[in-house]
């Protein structure tokens, strides 16, 4: 059963990478702006309102964008630069709210279920806009209604700098009008699939019974007419800070193979990259971890370009693992960490990478959820089976 009269918000900071890239150079201002790769292969990240008014949108590649808007000012990004703005308003919100969740670098959700007794949530949450804005100078939009779902669609109506409340027992008339593809969730294959079949509106989508949606679309069918009816009990999920992701492996046997001890920092630096984009994180550091058979105990560690991508993270650990194994002395554990982790997905992370990249890895991401992480590797990081501990 659905919790009653819950006041969620959703917040969100405008066009964030561009705002923060405002401050540090005004005169970009009123100008259509594209972050993201600069060679002709490279893809938007993000951009400006007033590109977008040419038809450019994030994950674009940028030689399109730049046909779109051939006097697109182009910047490849700071990312500790963004995540700097981010950590300010994220310590705003802690300091404002009774309890939020950080569900990106630049997206917030905030329970103030049972604070409409005191004072309206509405006028609250426009206190808080209003401070992200003196405080850290950034724009923002965000919507209250009951649950996570319809503040999350509502904000994307009202951007930029907007504020919106969908009242209680209003939440199927607010998404009715609304084209399918608002709802999050359906991508662009499910959208297509809906639009044939003539399910142009979410009105119409949430008057298609349930069972006919999980026969079209398994147990997915369910859950996207829970959306269409504007259902959604997920809680708001206490924002902490993780510190890390890491893996390590104690052999079986001291080993001096080389070769296997490459494929070991293949698979586990493998293993944990898949799981840093299944949390949509992005890794700042590098961390490699050897014992000896005389149980000395080595790390080096490497500050790198905020990343999520397998063919950087396996290089860079492959390197640092070079670097650190000085003796030819019998190894007994290796591990792979990853420090310095911020909110971020394919997109954000890969500001030089192509779209047949970021394709790639959602595709491969994509099997391994379906069918297992061991399912689909790299070769190189495969174990022979004599080696298996």
């Amino acid at each position: 059963m659905q919790v009653l009269n819950r006041h969620i918000a959703h917040l969100d900071l405008d066009s964030f990478y561009v705002s923060v890239e405002l401050l540090r150079s005004p005169k970009l201002r009123g100008k259509p702006v594209l972050i993201g790769g600069s060679g002709d292969r490279g893809v938007v990240a993000s951009c400006s309102y007033e590109a977008r008014k040419f038809g450019i949108h994030s994950a674009m590649p940028m030689k399109v964008a730049g046909r779109l808007c051939s006097h697109a000012i182009i910047i490849n990004g700071d990312m500790e630069m963004y995540m700097k703005y981010s950590s300010l308003v994220t310590d705003i919100i802690k300091d404002s709210v009774p309890l939020f969740e950080k569900s990106s670098i630049d997206e917030f959700y905030v329970d103030m279920t049972g604070m409409e007794r005191f004072f309206g949530c509405m006028k609250f949450m426009g206190a808080v806009k209003e401070r992200v804005r003196k405080e850290a100078g950034l724009p923002t939009t965000y919507a209250l209604s009951s649950n996570k779902l319809i503040s999350k669609v509502a904000v994307n109506e009202v951007k930029p700098n907007g504020q919106i409340e969908i009242p209680f027992g209003e939440e199927k008339s607010f998404l009715s009008p609304l084209s399918v593809t608002k709802i999050p969730g359906i991508g662009k294959k499910t959208a297509f699939l809906l639009i044939k079949m003539g399910v142009e509106t979410v009105k119409t989508l949430s008057e298609i019974p349930v069972e006919m949606l999980q026969n079209l679309l398994g147990k997915n069918g369910t859950e996207l007419w829970q959306r269409a009816n504007g259902i959604d009990e997920s809680p708001v999920i206490p924002y902490h800070e993780q510190k890390s992701i890491s893996t390590e492996n104690t052999f079986s046997q001291d080993t001096i193979d080389m070769n296997f001890l490459h494929s070991e920092i293949v698979r586990m630096t493998e293993k944990i990259g898949f799981e840093l984009r299944s949390q949509d994180k992005l890794t700042g550091c590098i961390t490699i971890k050897l014992r000896y058979s005389n149980f000395e105990t080595f790390t080096k560690q490497k500050t790198i370009p905020y990343t999520n991508s397998d063919h950087v993270l396996i290089r860079e650990a492959s390197d640092l693992f070079e670097k650190l194994y000085d003796r030819r002395m019998l190894i007994r554990l290796v591990g792979v960490r990853f420090t310095n982790l911020i909110p971020g997905n394919y997109q954000i992370s890969l500001f030089d990478d192509t779209q047949e990249t970021i394709n790639l890895y959602q595709a491969i991401d994509s099997v391994k959820r379906r069918f297992g992480e061991n399912f689909l590797m790299k070769a190189s990081g495969m174990r022979r089976k004599d080696d298996l501990s």
